[in-house]
């Protein structure tokens, strides 16, 4: 039960790392992040007068169905905890941020900007990914992959985002130059990150563990 929670409490230290770097990159304004790209498609796909809010919830749920369907070891508490607290926490680091004006200021800030908000949320990604205590729908996709094909899990989050873009822009999304930044830089990123996370996750584990005892 200790060991549980305090994965749970990793998990939840590597979402705020994870959706700072999102923030940076929200802010940075060159364009949506993959996944959101194939939100934006299918939104327009449907032709209803739905929000993306309500779209993005509504694969998020069919990801998680269809899993539990395939491979249900994959949902866990932590799934739940990415769902729930990423909106609020970009919220909490948009206000944060808010005096830099960073959407206001040149392509020279915006661009590394970008690239430093795609390395932290690579980082972070990897730390929720190495707690095992679950992870977010959408990035669920390329861990499944990665994990049931024994392929390298950088490659085949590229690959993904490179398909989220794809069929968003097929059907309608819009994407910028942060977009394809995005695609083709975090998975090699996380990939460079993933055993140290991994390092740091069983050190914080055996250390609150030995402390408790």
């Amino acid at each position: 039960m200790k060991e549980k929670l305090c994965r749970l409490v990793i998990l939840f230290c590597g979402l705020t790392i994870a959706h700072l770097g999102v923030t940076l990159f929200l802010l940075a304004d060159l364009g949506a992040d993959p996944f959101n790209v194939f939100v934006q498609g299918l939104r327009l796909l449907t032709g209803f007068p739905v929000t993306h809010g309500t779209v993005h919830m509504s694969i998020s749920f069919l990801i998680i169905l269809i899993l539990l369907i395939v491979d249900r070891h994959y949902i866990k508490a932590g799934t739940l905890i990415c769902m729930i607290c990423g909106g609020p926490i970009i919220d909490f680091f948009t206000w944060l941020l808010k005096g830099f004006e960073i959407g206001s200021a040149v392509l020279a800030i915006k661009i590394p900007v970008l690239i430093l908000g795609c390395v932290i949320l690579a980082f972070g990604m990897t730390i929720v990914i190495r707690s095992e205590a679950g992870t977010g729908p959408n990035d669920l996709v390329a861990v499944v992959i990665s994990e049931k094909g024994k392929f390298r899990f950088g490659l085949t989050r590229v690959i993904t985002d490179g398909l989220f873009v794809l069929t968003g822009f097929i059907l309608g999304g819009k994407f910028g130059i942060g977009t394809i930044i995005c695609a083709f830089l975090v998975g090699f990123v996380a990939d460079f990150f993933m055993p140290y996370s991994d390092k740091i996750v069983k050190l914080s584990i055996r250390g609150v563990i030995t402390n408790v005892n």
